[in-house]
């Protein structure tokens, strides 16, 4: 599933806004560099550049990313076999360039993931590793774990094989590059697959039951003075990009519970309460949810850019909670499902920016080779899931933190205004709105005689860059002002 991700433009006008970002990453006390002993560990393993024998660098490896990045995880090499598929998926070799227990390791496991927020970001690993010699950047020789699996006509899984092997990416591609090669026909052979074997896995997808949430991009910028969203739907090509990624964490979870040692990420079923309130939200917004109809599907259904179809998306959020990872060296978990996925799954397509990924590689690998696992990771494996939930909940507390000093920021010249609203949900003393312009999910204290789906207005009272606090007082029905 893509991640959502939301920017802040670089403009001398938006100063209080980055100042606010700042301030809250030093309170948070995100790192802002590497000790010393981990950048030389890492400049000494990206100089060493340890390379498997196996070598499949004459295939025409490719990456797809956002324009400009460089800590790139994938690699893809697309054809057909038969009447069905053969998917290569590379993976960066991070585990070659990490020496277990030594000063790079100690770090990551102390980060655990690449932490975003809208001013930048905190890396999992020093660049010299997650933008050079970890990443799989055009016409370099890497190591990578090379992912080969078979799939019917259909889009179906019949065999997965993963090994390490040396690989050379032809291409960088952008989102951008990659959607008008394949709209015009011009995609090499390698990538002009990707839309018949995305559309084939979103088919499978719904005939599991499973759903994903593709929130649009943001970016805040500054216009005569006032902060302004500016939403990017998500390409077609990502989503079918992202659907390789999920196929290749399916594949490696089998793997893992046929093999009975790994790590899973797993996630329960939204409760019968949390679809009902969904459901209730939906109709709120003017955008029900039909009886009937899977809960996939009908997001599927939703233009993300539009600003009452964003909210039903963030509101979908509350269904895709309490997801973790649960680690076993024996019996498999009782139940392994990621609920979304409606499959068992684990994280092992992003060890340049998540920790779990390298343990899920070097598992994976030695089971389809016929060897041991490395003593490393299966001693360390039941560490795993604290440090990953540790990780995921300072994520969580960087991004709210975050959304709170963006909305105050689009809100700041608006104090005095009265805003329409549709009241979301009342709940614990508090009522969540979804404000009509600026497109803010925001709460306020309950009052009296309100029921969600209802129409309201809102003054606005307070909305503070520096803390991120907002503050509304509700107009009475028999004064409100048309804006």
């Amino acid at each position: 599933m893509p991640d959502r991700r939301t920017r802040v433009a670089a403009s001398p006008a938006a100063a209080p806004l980055a100042a606010s970002l700042a301030a809250f990453r030093q309170e948070l006390g995100l790192p802002e560099a590497f000790p010393p002993a981990v950048e030389t560990e890492a400049q000494e393993a990206a100089a060493a550049h340890p390379l498997p024998d196996a070598d499949a660098a004459d295939l025409p490896f490719l990456t797809i990313d956002p324009a400009g990045s460089t800590d790139l995880d994938q690699a893809m090499h697309l054809s057909r076999a038969g009447d069905g598929f053969l998917v290569r998926y590379a993976i960066a070799d991070v585990p070659a360039l990490v020496a277990p227990d030594g000063a790079v390791d100690q770090e990551a496991r102390g980060r655990g993931q690449t932490i975003y927020a809208p001013d930048g970001r905190v890396p999992l690993h020093p660049d010299v590793i997650g933008e050079d010699a970890g990443s799989l950047l055009p016409d370099v020789v890497r190591g990578a774990f090379v992912w080969e699996i078979a799939l019917d006509g259909d889009g179906h899984q019949t065999s997965a094989h993963v090994s390490r092997a040396r690989i050379r990416s032809r291409r960088r591609w952008s989102y951008e590059e990659a959607q008008a090669a394949l709209d015009d026909g011009s995609a090499p052979p390698e990538l002009a697959l990707l839309r018949e074997i995305g559309e084939a896995r979103i088919a499978c997808e719904r005939e599991r039951g499973g759903a994903s949430l593709n929130t649009p991009d943001e970016e805040v910028v500054v216009r005569d003075g006032t902060y302004a969203l500016e939403r990017r739907a998500p390409l077609p090509v990502e989503e079918w990009n992202a659907q390789l990624s999920l196929l290749t964490g399916m594949a490696a979870a089998q793997l893992m519970i046929e093999g009975r040692v790994g790590i899973l990420r797993t996630m329960p079923a939204p409760t019968d309460e949390a679809f009902q309130t969904f459901r209730a939200q939906t109709v709120a917004l003017g955008l029900p949810w039909a009886e009937g109809m899977p809960y996939g599907a009908y997001l599927r259904t939703l233009d993300p850019v539009h600003p009452l179809a964003a909210a039903v998306l963030q509101a979908a959020t509350a269904l895709f909670r309490g997801a973790g990872y649960v680690a076993f060296d024996g019996e498999p978990p009782h139940d392994p499902q990621q609920a979304a996925i409606a499959a068992p799954y684990a994280h092992v397509t992003a060890p340049l920016r998540r920790l779990v990924d390298r343990w899920g590689l070097v598992i994976c690998e030695a089971l389809c080779g016929g060897r041991p696992v490395p003593e490393w990771a299966r001693t360390s494996l039941g560490t795993l899931p604290s440090i990953m939930g540790a990780s995921s909940r300072l994520a969580a507390q960087v991004e709210a933190g975050a959304v709170d000093r963006v909305e105050a920021a689009l809100l700041s010249s608006r104090i005095g205004a009265e805003l329409g609203a549709t009241v979301l949900a009342v709940r614990n003393g508090t009522v969540l709105v979804q404000l009509d312009e600026p497109a803010v999910t925001a709460s306020t204290p309950r009052w009296d005689g309100v029921e969600p789906g209802d129409r309201i207005r809102l003054r606005v009272m307070a909305a503070d860059i520096g803390t991120g606090r907002v503050a509304f007082e509700p107009v009475p029905s028999d004064a409100v002002r048309q804006p």
